[in-house]
């Protein structure tokens, strides 16, 4: 039993098509066309799991992709401590409330920091980054997770230090 399907093609091929209807059976055309990629994309995918242990493969990549991750959560936690080298006191009490958006590079009081610190990362193939939003993608929210893990971990070092305890201002 035979199907109709409707496709469509712009106004140029269809032109054409009209010009060359009578050598053409455009149905048979079509037919064989789609049945030769179909094939071709079963061929392909049958070879694949002969050739692959597919399971392998998928659970090397998933170690991989852990693998990644966590040094994007190593060098947000690096950047984070040469930043507190220089921060100054309220832009570290900012940062420990700051809550990440998908816009870091436009905060009020970090935007320039991170704005900079993303372009270094696009630079250096670590991330992909839109150059007109600056939203960033999965990999540099685990960077950023990172640096506010560093400066959450620097903060509980020395806040007691700051701020003695029985202060008044201690966090």
């Amino acid at each position: 039993m035979a199907h109709k399907v409707t496709i469509s093609v712009p106004d140029e091929l269809y032109e054409k098509m009209a010009q060359w209807r009578s050598s053409f059976n455009f149905s048979r055309v079509f037919q064989r066309t789609v049945a030769g990629l179909i094939q071709g994309k079963e061929e392909f995918q049958k070879k694949l799991m002969q050739d692959f242990d597919l399971s392998a493969v998928v659970e090397r990549l998933k170690k991989e992709k852990q693998e990644t991750e966590h040094s994007y959560l190593e060098k947000g936690k690096k950047d984070a401590l040469e930043w507190l080298k220089t921060a100054h006191y309220k832009d570290i009490l900012y940062a420990l409330k700051w809550v990440p958006n998908d816009e870091p590079a436009r905060d009020e009081t970090l935007g320039d920091y991170f704005a900079q610190r993303l372009r270094q990362l696009y630079r250096a193939g670590l991330t992909e980054m839109s150059s007109q939003t600056n939203r960033v993608n999965q990999a540099v929210r685990k960077y950023i997770a990172g640096w506010k893990e560093g400066v959450q971990e620097f903060w509980n070092v020395v806040k007691d230090e700051i701020h003695p305890k029985g202060s008044a201002t201690a966090e």
